[in-house]
Order: structure tokens, then sequence, then C-alpha cells
């Protein structure tokens, strides 16, 4: 009965992490780019209490007896679906669709990589994060530039006055990884960093290897389905309430256990 009470716990402890990483996706529904976290568990080592196919005499138990000593978290996930693509006014706002990752070079000096395409153009001309993060690789806009596009395949071009075509910027390219899960999410600036676990970055141009194409005047919404998050913290709900029941159960137990006058 002891030990019900620790393996209740261990269950309200993972579900209090699933609760948490569920409200962490709805309060973020609106973010540009962002990806929802899943959480998973794993079972606990078990207390072996009798082997499968250990002998009796001479017969040999056919199944085994042993006792579960609960869960705990194991990973909290990133999953990269395709958020939905929501149109804007501004130019450059870019929104990939399909695998990869704008480069940004954060103030430190290393890259960082990001699914938010709300680009701006700083007091240089160059093109940046909406947190002021050059886009790599490097695109600077002439500040007589009438007009700015992106094509499909990252090429960005301008229109300047004297000119009845527009002229190439520059070429934005796109990042791939492995295993995108293990990137390790930055909190505050919407980025991500590359990890042991994440691999080694595959850059190309957008709809190249496997890459996905830009679409100018776009932004990428969250993947965060609202239905599928409430249902979710339901069940996380009435989880917690079964283990917190199991535990008052297994309290009560005890203390039915302890009250019992002793044997004369």
């Amino acid at each position: 009965m002891m030990q019900a009470l620790f393996t209740a716990g261990s269950g309200m402890i993972a579900q209090q992490f699933n609760m948490d990483t569920i409200s962490n996706n709805l309060a973020n529904v609106n973010t540009t780019g962002f990806k929802k976290n899943a959480a998973h568990f794993h079972d606990l080592v078990y207390r072996e209490l009798q082997a499968p196919g250990a002998p009796i005499g001479a017969a040999i138990v056919p199944v085994g007896q042993d006792e579960g000593l609960g869960t705990r978290v194991a990973s909290s996930e990133k999953i990269f679906t395709q958020g939905s693509l929501i149109q804007s006014d501004n130019p450059l706002d870019l929104a990939i669709e399909g695998s990869g990752f704008f480069q940004v070079t954060r103030p430190d000096g290393t890259t960082a990589y990001t699914r938010d395409g709300s680009l701006k153009i700083d007091n240089t001309g160059a093109l940046v994060t909406a947190n002021g993060f050059l886009l790599q690789p490097q695109i600077t806009v002439p500040q007589n530039a009438i007009s700015v596009s992106v094509g499909q395949d990252g090429t960005v071009s301008a229109l300047v006055p004297g000119n009845t075509q527009p002229q190439t910027l520059g070429q934005i390219q796109l990042a791939t990884f492995v295993n995108p899960a293990g990137l390790s999410p930055v909190g505050g600036d919407n980025l991500y960093t590359q990890t042991g676990a994440s691999g080694a970055p595959t850059v190309a141009q957008p709809g190249a290897n496997g890459t996905g194409a830009i679409q100018g005047g776009f932004l990428e919404g969250s993947n965060v389905q609202i239905v599928q998050e409430i249902t979710n913290m339901i069940l996380a709900q009435r989880s917690y309430e079964a283990d917190g029941k199991a535990l008052g159960a297994a309290d009560q137990m005890i203390s039915t256990a302890v009250q019992i006058p002793p044997f004369q």
C-alpha cells in the first residue's frame, strides 16, 4: 500500500507536466511559426516478484509477477507539422510551405534558425527578423527601392527608379535537419539552435533538396489545433483526478490498517 502512494504521486507529477505543456501550446496559438510540444511518458522500473518461466518443482511458471512503480516524463518533443498560411499586406512577410528554416545571425555571431518569416529592413537596408537579427545570407535593399519582392525560390528583387525591370538583390537559403525535433528552442526570440541530436544543417535553395517553397506576403501560423489541445487538457485533468483518487484510497487503506488492534 505504501508503494501505491508513490506510484499514484508519479502519475500526478506526470500529468502536471502534461498540463503545463498543453497550456504553453494554447498560449502560443497566435505565435507566428510556433510549433507545438507533445509530452511523452515512460513507465518506471518494475519490481519482479516472480520471473516468468521460473521452475516450481517439476512445473514452470507460465507468467511472471511484477509490480509497476509508476511513470516519468520521457521527453517534450517539438512537432514540426505545417502551420496554416496567413495572408498579409507586407511583401517581406515570408512563409515556408514545406520543410526548412530561415537562417539568422545572433548578436554573438552564432547562427540560429526560425520559421518566423516576418522580415523587416533595418537602418542600413539589411533584411532582419522582428528582433533585429540579420538574415543569412545577408541581403541589403537599396534605400531608393520602390518595391521589394521575394520569389518562391527565395530570389529577392527590388525595383529602383530609372529601371523598368526589378534587379536581383540576393538569394534566401533554407536550412533543413535530419532530426528537427532535436533542435533546442530559444525562448523569447522564436528561434532554434543546432544540437548534437539535430545533426548538422543542410543548406539549399528553397524548393531544392527537399526544402519548402517560400510564399511572399504570407506568414505561417502556429500548428496548434485548439480543439485537439482542449481534448488533451480534459484527458490530462481526468488522469490527474484518477491518480488523486488512487492516492486517497491508498492513504485510507493505510489508515485502516494502522487502526486495527493488535492480536491478543
